[in-house]
């Protein structure tokens, strides 16, 4: 004697269907930009570059979709989207800062033409003025 679960779909209006597809999909392509200019740009700082930013607008494009769509079909504010959006977006910036700090200290020691560290002082040469 089992009972047959069913599951219930919520019917959605169309408008607010549209609004869902579209968030999610313009999301999605978004995060397809940040991919495509991952494997495209020249140099690793335009590289890492693209990805944090775009990719992370992206998140957040399908996290308003989906709090959107499950708020209106659960018939209560469904923020549990949210806090996947809040972890990427705090752990992308912190991610690209260590990234691109290790980039540029292995540059500086390959001898490569970056910015000088603003933790060094500079030679007593640079600093006298002439």
């Amino acid at each position: 004697m089992t009972e047959a679960t069913t599951t219930v779909t919520a019917v959605l209006p169309l408008w607010l269907e549209i609004i869902v597809a579209v968030l999610v999909l313009s999301g999605a392509g978004l995060a397809l930009l940040g991919s495509t200019g991952l494997l495209r740009l020249p140099t690793f700082f335009e590289r890492v570059h693209a990805p944090a930013i775009i990719a992370t607008l992206g998140c957040w494009l399908i996290m308003h979709g989906t709090v959107l769509y499950f708020s209106v079909a659960d018939r209560s504010l469904a923020l549990h989207a949210l806090l996947i959006a809040v972890f990427v977006a705090i752990t992308v910036p912190i991610m690209s800062i260590f990234l691109m700090r290790a980039a540029l200290f292995r540059a500086r020691q390959m001898g490569l033409n970056v910015p000088p560290s603003l933790s060094q002082p500079k030679a007593p040469s640079e600093t006298e003025d002439s």
